[in-house]
């Protein structure tokens, strides 16, 4: 990659626009694909987008936008997936052979059902990119904040770290500093996890349990992912640091949470389905924690907080009678 590379934004949603601004600093053409035609239409007219972080102005004298997936895919060099997982397969459903000698960076927190695959897995695996040329976006961060221009941090992982200081550049600014890793693997299913972390801390909240336990809960999951990543794929990785746990904290007590969101919802006696239809948002640790459970059969990692929100969502256990035997597996 470098200074000519043409770099799109794939999706419409919060995140989306938040790297659209990010990379607005420092680029002066981008491409970005949002799937709505009137949505296109909207932020063309008023320089917003109409649905997520509308505070944005968003300077598009910079942008090519496009409402076509693949125009903007054979317009780029650089490929930033920022479409929710259980969409992804759908959205790239015929664009099979248009990735050759692309750079697809993730900037998704979730996993493909039906496959049980992480983002990166499913290129490499469907579209047949090399794990040489993927690329993944980490936390801890919250879009809403990068619209607030608050100081936050992100990760750049990729095998080729050239190509990941490229990305890091793109993106640093006065208020985000990003700095890179070689670790798809591990900051990858580390965010994947950490969403149905916050899931399990958010049902926690809504059935009135206080900080105290919260705090345990999450030091517990915390060396809960750190048993998974060792025994799927061992590295010298250091689980203490930002990718790793500040993007299981800021996910797990962030107001923006969406997935802490999702689980107080359920907490509070939600049904699953009323609470997806409340939020209007997706809470990828529901959609995340089936495919977990099905990756863990193979490898047997005690997992009793991944378990117990497995129990609650799919298995329809009580939330309160859940996190009531969860108690005695904590440590």
């Amino acid at each position: 990659m470098d200074s000519n590379s043409r770099i799109a934004v794939l999706g419409g949603g919060s995140w989306a626009t938040a790297i659209v601004k990010l990379l607005l600093n420092n680029t002066d053409q981008l491409n970005w694909y949002i799937r709505n035609e009137e949505d296109v239409k909207f932020i063309k007219k008023y320089h917003h987008n109409p649905k997520y972080l509308t505070s944005v102005e968003l300077e598009i004298s910079k942008i090519n936008l496009f409402s076509d997936i693949q125009k903007a895919i054979e317009s780029s060099d650089v490929l930033i997936i920022a479409i929710p997982a259980p969409f992804i397969e759908a959205s790239l459903s015929n664009c099979k052979g248009m990735f050759k000698d692309k750079f697809v960076v993730s900037a998704v927190k979730g996993i493909i059902s039906g496959h049980n695959l992480t983002v990166a897995e499913f290129f490499n695996k469907i579209f047949e990119v090399p794990f040489g040329s993927v690329g993944i976006i980490s936390g801890p961060c919250h879009a809403e904040e990068i619209a607030l221009e608050r100081l936050s941090y992100l990760t750049i992982s990729s095998k080729n770290k050239e190509d990941a200081e490229f990305m890091a550049d793109m993106i640093n600014c006065e208020y985000l500093k990003a700095k890179v890793s070689t670790d798809i693997y591990g900051t990858e299913y580390a965010a994947v996890l950490k969403n149905i972390i916050a899931i399990a801390v958010g049902v926690s909240h809504g059935l009135g349990y206080g900080d105290n336990f919260i705090a345990v809960l999450v030091s517990n999951a915390h060396q809960e992912i750190k048993r998974f990543l060792d025994k799927t794929y061992r590295s010298k990785r250091k689980v203490n640091s930002s990718p790793y746990l500040g993007d299981l904290l800021v996910t797990a007590y962030s107001q923006f949470s969406r997935n802490r969101t999702f689980g107080a919802m359920i907490g509070k006696g939600y049904s699953v389905k009323s609470a997806h239809l409340e939020m209007n948002m997706i809470a990828e640790g529901f959609y995340a924690v089936d495919c977990i459970m099905e990756i863990n059969k193979q490898h047997g990692v005690n997992m009793p907080i991944v378990s117990a929100v497995y129990n609650i969502l799919h298995s329809k256990i009580s939330p309160a009678l859940e996190i009531k035997l969860l108690e005695s597996k904590l440590k």
